[in-house]
């Protein structure tokens, strides 16, 4: 299994020869194929931890949660989808369509870009950069950038306010989160996000600093904009947040991003 990635890679290489392509166009189909599998997997991934989330809510609140869908409710995700897929996509009149539009497209790029340096095992990532811890926390931080995109272009005060809170509140938290890092790379001798996960065979980090996971712990969640750190989304003051006036696939985006980031933080 930690060999999956290569003997893959090896697979398409082999028959692209066979086939008798250049090199360049070998290359762009490598590209589309580890594109076409990290989005796969984002798809997966969310629509799993969407259900797992409201399953354990339902456990916690006494009550069964989905359970319509597929046995036990688990096709729930994918009947939210077609829902929504079937929703009328509204603009209203006084936003700025272009930075309206483009937010909800846009918020998907830096979660799907981050995993492409995750390692997920031996010989298990796609791209195995030396600095892909640098990169993770450079794409992580510009995932507020649609968000305040989105509140901007909604030109609504609610939205206006809600994306003003995802900046503060990211730059905020990422300077923790950096300081909290710093020790691994210490430890670890290393950006590359491979070799620190080699680093930890004998005993994990986190037992090693574990103020330092605490304090990367806290840092994540509020990065994540999750409970108790959700003032986004304070339901009281500003309504939805920035995503007050998206509807249809458009707000589906936003909230799939979310948990995308959520497995990779």
């Amino acid at each position: 299994m930690e060999n999956i990635f290569i003997n893959i890679s090896d697979w398409i290489k082999g028959l692209t020869s066979i086939l008798g392509m250049p090199n360049t166009l070998v290359n762009i189909i490598m590209s589309l194929v580890y594109f076409i599998g990290i989005v796969a997997f984002v798809l997966l991934n969310a629509m799993y931890l969407i259900y797992l989330e409201r399953k354990f809510c339902g456990y916690l609140q006494q009550r069964l949660g989905p359970n319509r869908f597929g046995p036990r409710g688990i096709f729930q995700s994918v009947a939210d989808v077609v829902k929504l897929l079937g929703k009328e996509d509204i603009i209203p009149k006084k936003t700025d369509k272009l930075v309206f539009v483009m937010a909800s497209l846009l918020v998907m790029v830096p979660a799907i870009l981050i995993y492409a340096v995750l390692p997920f095992g031996k010989n298990m990532v796609a791209v195995n950069l030396n600095l892909g811890l640098l990169y993770f926390l450079a794409i992580s931080g510009t995932s507020s950038i649609p968000i305040l995109m989105a509140g901007w272009g909604s030109n609504n005060k609610y939205s206006l306010l809600g994306g003003m809170r995802v900046v503060a509140q990211m730059i905020s938290y990422e300077i923790p989160m950096i300081f909290s890092l710093l020790g691994v790379v210490m430890i670890s001798g290393s950006l590359n996000l491979t070799e620190i996960m080699g680093a930890q065979n004998k005993v994990w980090f986190i037992f090693l600093q574990p103020v330092a996971f605490i304090v990367y712990l806290i840092a994540a969640t509020a990065e994540l904009n999750r409970a108790p750190f959700d003032l986004v989304e304070g339901e009281q003051e500003i309504v939805a947040g920035p995503f007050t006036e998206y509807s249809g696939m458009r707000y589906a985006l936003f909230y799939l991003a979310e948990y995308t980031n959520m497995f990779a933080t």
